[in-house]
């Protein structure tokens, strides 16, 4: 009788961390750059010590919390008319920008001017050009103009080339907060990462279908909190029609 609520748990278990990963795509639905998180669950197969006898199968299965991953799909553009602002039109590049704790890659392109002329984006991390270094401005530096394969000028000629990258491996990235992500893998330059001056990617999230999603989670995850509460319910029952009574 145990199998029946422990099986169920680990649906609710489940589906309870189904739930807040869709409460951060929501809670991210304006966030430029953002990639919704998706789940993977799999079937958990235990084989039984006496499973050749009936009745019941030879395995029990359980539902795990294999693992999350992200939706790469491009978001929309947002034109901005802000020189600053860059999007990556190829859905596999990233940014890199330089943060306390080494090189991050990000899609966020909402960068500005810091007080001494760097590129950085809302945390103050610094852009980083095609040579691994902070693309600096100098103060005549006022029109400026980004070509599609990263080339940054401005009325005094070329300043340098903004490195947009892609991973090897982009199932290794790891999410640093909602913006930045991290990987173990080398990456690879783009030579053509089509971007695109004075537009912002906003998020991939969709509101409404993460809505559906979480209500439809939602449903599920009530009904198995039921079905759990009815089983002790159920068990209860048996235990104190089978024991006498005290006296």
């Amino acid at each position: 009788m145990q199998n029946i609520t422990t099986i169920a748990l680990s649906r609710l278990a489940a589906q309870e961390r189904a739930l807040d990963t869709i409460a951060s795509n929501i809670a991210n639905a304006a966030t430029p750059g953002f990639q919704a998180e998706r789940m993977v669950f799999a079937d958990w197969l235990v084989r039984q010590p006496h499973g050749s006898q009936p009745p019941g199968g030879e395995t029990i299965t359980y539902t795990q919390d294999r693992a999350t991953y992200r939706d790469r799909r491009a978001g929309p553009l947002t034109h901005t008319g802000n020189p600053l602002d860059i999007a990556i039109g190829d859905q596999d590049g990233f940014f890199t920008v330089q943060t306390k704790a080494g090189t991050r890659l990000t899609r966020a392109g909402h960068f500005e001017l810091s007080a001494g002329g760097g590129l950085v984006d809302g945390n103050g991390n610094a852009l980083l050009d095609t040579q691994g270094r902070p693309v600096q401005l100098s103060p005549t530096d006022v029109t400026l103009t980004i070509t599609g394969d990263g080339t940054l000028s401005s009325e005094n000629g070329r300043i340098a080339r903004i490195a947009v990258v892609k991973p090897t491996d982009p199932m290794g990235l790891k999410a640093e907060g909602n913006r930045l992500f991290s990987t173990d893998k080398p990456t690879e330059p783009m030579a053509k990462p089509n971007l695109v001056q004075g537009a912002i990617e906003d998020s991939n999230v969709q509101p409404v279908m993460e809505l559906t999603r979480m209500m439809n989670e939602l449903r599920g995850y009530q009904f198995v909190g039921q079905f759990i509460q009815t089983e002790s319910d159920r068990q209860q029952s048996a235990i104190d029609k089978i024991l006498p009574p005290r006296a």
